[in-house]
């Protein structure tokens, strides 16, 4: 077998651009993945580049967790030259059958046997993919979402011919990315999602082309109902919790004889050019004048949002989202170390500055500059396992001092010198600096205090974590003591 074990993924390949191929450059490129694109269309560069610059603001609010630096984007309409230079190679052309195949069956004459090769179709098979290959075994569907670089899911569907292994390899790739890969049993037509999304979609066809409703009041019969459930529950546990006590079972009896009422049709209506018009003319009003960019920045907040609050609660895409920054967290405390031992402040935080944390002045605002430090700290303890759980690092003072303004976008960085440590406190201080240029925008001095997350009272350090600490201010004592920092908050001792 060809792929007995994949290679780890530095770069990664896009065969083909499109909105999907955009998704996947922004995702990978974000987690620290270089991209090579290609396509035969060299127009596609410039609209590549633009949708991942469109993608960053979105990305840059997913997660505070410390990030390797990003990935580079390149791009060819040499396909070939692609196939042999990435580690992975995600396909995203047309969903036409014969096309796919010819282009998968070149590339994989090109590529190592081990370089894995999945395709982002929605609904064909991998074992007709596959059909022309070199190493067939090596061929995968991994079919996103959009937008790829916010929502987590990937379906993975092995055909005839693929090896388990490229299925387990995928996966690990996958998940190192931040996504939920979610494997297929076995191939079938539209895999399992698109499957669900096409029967509600024959049905908002069927009412729109009736007359029973428009394409706004529809939408918002998701949005304000069954949408917010499905965010983090599926139909089928929604379902289960509406039997009550005894759950599925007894729904199913309560309602199991409306199945046979005549609610829904699954054949779709003829496209014929009055409803297109009809399905047009309601999009269009429900658009409003705003671009498809404008739109993509909307729907990425409120993802942003949405992901951010079900983290809370570790369940859904929360879940996911929390498994990628735990991650993102143990990888940095290997850098973090490497620093203290070096006697060397921590680079605790890189990010860039959002725009609305700008305020009128055109600087970056005093509450958004602690909440870039507060994060900055949360890093530090977070690596030094002294973050989480039911006890907590609790702000008990900080002193703010503005250097220089900081406009939007603005790529800055974070360095943090552990001051003091004791049994349950812990002072550090801050330096903000503009990434481009060393500038010093801010700095600030904390004190923080270990406490009960729920009732606020003191608690006493984990002794790992208190040794972790400790050992960061044994390295810290040889450095000087910052100009800037003000003795009442600073701890004494080791």
């Amino acid at each position: 077998m060809a792929v007995e074990s994949m290679r780890r993924v530095k770069t990664l390949g896009l065969l083909g651009t499109g909105v999907i191929g955009g998704g996947w450059a922004a995702r990978a490129l974000h987690f620290g993945i270089d991209v090579i694109a290609a396509d035969v269309n060299p127009r596609m560069e410039e609209w590549i580049r633009g949708a991942v610059a469109n993608a960053e603001g979105a990305l840059a609010r997913l997660t505070s967790a410390p990030l390797p630096p990003k990935g580079t984007l390149s791009f060819t309409t040499d396909a070939a030259d692609m196939a042999r230079r990435v580690d992975f190679i995600q396909e995203n052309i047309p969903e036409q059958l014969e096309l796919k195949q010819k282009m998968l069956a070149d590339v994989s004459r090109h590529a190592p046997a081990d370089v894995l090769i999945a395709s982002s179709t929605s609904g064909l098979m991998p074992s007709d993919l596959q059909r022309d290959m070199r190493f067939p075994e090596r061929l995968l569907v991994a079919h996103p979402f959009n937008p790829v670089y916010l929502l987590p899911l990937v379906e993975l569907v092995g055909g005839k011919a693929t090896a388990p292994e490229a299925l387990t390899a995928a996966a690990a790739f996958f998940r190192y990315i931040g996504m939920h890969p979610l494997q297929v049993r076995r191939e079938v037509p539209g895999h399992l999602t698109d499957r669900l999304q096409e029967a509600l979609w024959r049905e908002i066809l069927h009412m729109v082309n009736d007359g029973v409703a428009s394409t706004g009041e529809l939408d918002e019969s998701i949005i304000y109902g069954p949408g917010l459930r499905w965010a983090a529950m599926g139909t089928n546990l929604i379902y289960h919790l509406a039997g009550g006590e005894t759950g599925m079972r007894h729904m199913l009896r309560q309602f199991g004889p409306c199945l046979k009422w005549p609610w829904t049709r699954l054949e779709a209506p003829e496209l014929t050019e009055e409803l297109i018009d009809r399905m047009v003319e309601g999009t269009q009003a429900q658009a409003a004048g705003r671009s498809i960019r404008e739109l993509e920045r909307l729907r990425d907040d409120y993802l942003v949002a949405i992901q951010q609050v079900l983290k809370q609660f570790d369940i859904g895409a929360g879940s996911t989202l929390r498994a990628l920054e735990e991650r993102l967290y143990a990888d940095s405390a290997t850098h973090l170390q490497a620093a203290a031992a070096a006697d060397q402040p921590l680079q605790t935080l890189q990010t860039d500055v959002r725009a609305e944390w700008v305020d009128r002045s055109g600087r970056l605002s005093e509450s958004r500059c602690l909440q870039v430090f507060a994060d900055a700290s949360d890093a530090l303890f977070q690596v030094n396992g002294a973050a989480g759980g039911e006890r907590e690092f609790i702000a008990m003072h900080s002193q703010l001092a503005h250097h220089a303004r900081a406009g939007a976008l603005e790529p800055i960085a974070v360095s943090t010198q552990v001051l003091g440590v004791d049994d349950n406190r812990i002072s550090l201080f801050h330096w903000l600096k503009r990434r481009t240029d060393g500038q010093l925008i801010a700095t600030a001095q904390q004190l923080y205090r270990y406490a009960d997350a729920s009732s606020g009272a003191p608690a006493p350090l984990e002794e790992s974590a208190r040794k972790a600490l400790q050992a960061l201010r044994t390295a810290h004592a040889r450095l000087p003591v910052p100009e800037q920092a003000q003795s009442p908050v600073a701890l004494g001792g080791s």
